[in-house]
Order: structure tokens, then sequence, then C-alpha cells
């Protein structure tokens, strides 16, 4: 009796510490993203269908922004360190251009390796095939997709060069859904992103 009830024990133990482990991400949206095919800063096709079975983080910066994207952007690249140390191997850091008619691929790339480590840094912790920096749509669609699809705003000042946007990382699960947001500039929760995008992606879904 005693034997069979330290069995059931162990079983009942193993049961709840895999639901534990499988059930350690929690989401607090679920926003489908829309179907898109734009073009990254290498001038390669990149879809929703592509990023699909991959954990992706996604932020809505431009190269001419002169106040939130430089520290969007600095503080994408910390989560990147903070990942690859964690180990997670199988997921995309996807930025939207929120001004497509100045944001080029080749700008967006020149832009992009503004915030890479220097040749030979080893401290800091990088991968470039990672990144997705969008562009190659309409004002309009951009717009249209950061409101249907992420719930934010993004809107071109008629009267500068700046346009106005959220300061969201969103993160999106394998199906293509936006499962958190979390502030990319003030008190940014390097740790949490991070412990959620390794959650995500254990758990497949």
């Amino acid at each position: 009796m005693q034997k069979s009830f330290k069995v059931f024990y162990m079983l009942l133990l193993v049961l709840v510490l895999s639901a534990c482990s499988s059930g350690d991400f929690k989401a607090d949206h679920n926003y489908k993203v829309a179907p898109f095919e734009f073009t990254n800063h290498h001038n390669e096709k990149i879809s929703l269908d592509d990023l699909k079975g991959k954990v992706w983080l996604a932020q809505f910066v431009f190269t001419n922004c002169d106040s939130v994207c430089g520290p969007m952007m600095f503080n994408m690249a910390k989560l990147q360190h903070d990942l690859i140390d964690e180990g997670l191997e199988d997921y995309k850091l996807v930025s939207f251009s929120v001004d497509p008619d100045i944001d080029t691929p080749e700008m967006l790339n020149d832009y992009l390796e503004v915030y890479a480590p220097n040749p030979g840094d080893e401290e800091i912790k990088w991968d470039e095939s990672k990144w997705e920096m969008l562009t190659g749509y309409k004002q309009a669609e951009i717009e249209k997709l950061a409101m249907d699809s992420f719930k934010t705003i993004v809107i071109k000042s008629p009267e500068s060069d700046q346009v106005f946007h959220a300061v969201l990382y969103s993160l999106v699960n394998q199906k293509g859904e936006v499962v958190k947001q979390y502030n990319g500039v003030e008190d940014v929760q390097f740790e949490q992103i991070v412990k959620d995008m390794v959650a995500l992606s254990k758990s497949g879904s």
C-alpha cells in the first residue's frame, strides 16, 4: 500500500512539473497579425508566413527619428545579447519602418549597423541574421497594420519629417498572434521579456 502511494505520488509530481514547465508563459493579448509581405534590409521579401513557427519581437521605428527610436534599437540590441546568453536560437527581431517613403532597404541596413558591436568586440553578443528591418509599403499600410494588428498608433506629422508612434515591443507567438507588449524605452523589462520569449518558444504556441 505504501509503495503504491509512493508510485502514485511520483507520477503526480511528474505531471505537475510537466504542466508547470509548459505553462510558464501567460498571454495578455491575442491580436492576430494580418498577412503581409514586405522588404527587409537585404532587399529580400519577408512575409508573415516566413515568421510563423518562430517567436518574434516587433517594434516600430524609423531612421530619421530624433527621439525614441535610438533607445528602442539600443534596448533591443541588449535584449539580443541576453537572448544569446540564455541560449534561445529560434527567434526574430522585427522592426517595421513607420517612414517607408524615406527608409529604403539600404538605409535600414546602415541604421542597423549603427547598433552592431564593433568588429572584434566579443563582450557584446550579436546575430545580425535574427534581425528583419522592414519597409516597402505605403504609409497608409503601416498605419493600418499598426492599428489593426498591434493595437498601436502610427501617425505621420503633416508639419515635420517626424512620425508619431508608440514605444512598445510586441511579442508575437508562432501562430502570428501578438500575445504581450512591453515598454521599449523606459523601465524596460529585459529579464521578463527574455523569460517570456524562452517560455513561449518552449511552449510551441
